[in-house]
């Protein structure tokens, strides 16, 4: 059988595609996986969505009125921050999403903490 002769280009190629994908892979390294919640922990917003994750969170506080948003978190309670920590445990999330007041500065919290998952 004959022998492919490597040349200097295809091996800096494969060396190139090489680092490329370790760069990927490392990136990967110490990202938590993304919980879903199970169907009767989903959590169910009053305009009708239902949320089984983070970025469903993060995608539904991008559009949600003040009015849907305070229904959920008062002075008494916050439901969010409720469920991010005992639905999809993060409790550091539930801390920093306890301190918005707004939609759009939850969702803030929620886009920062994403980075550490994997999605």
């Amino acid at each position: 059988m004959p022998t492919k002769k490597i040349t200097k280009g295809e091996s800096k190629v494969s060396k190139t595609t090489a680092k490329s994908a370790v760069k990927k892979s490392s990136t990967v390294k110490g990202k938590k996986a993304l919980t879903q919640a199970p169907c009767e922990q989903c959590f169910w917003i009053t305009d009708g969505r239902v949320l089984s994750n983070l970025t469903e969170l993060r995608d539904a506080l991008a559009s949600m009125t003040d009015d849907v948003f305070m229904y959920h978190v008062t002075k008494e309670r916050n439901d969010f921050a409720d469920w991010i920590e005992h639905v999809l445990q993060d409790a550091e999330l539930a801390s920093s999403f306890r301190k918005s007041k707004k939609p759009n500065t939850a969702r803030d919290v929620v886009v920062s903490r994403l980075r550490i998952y994997t999605i």
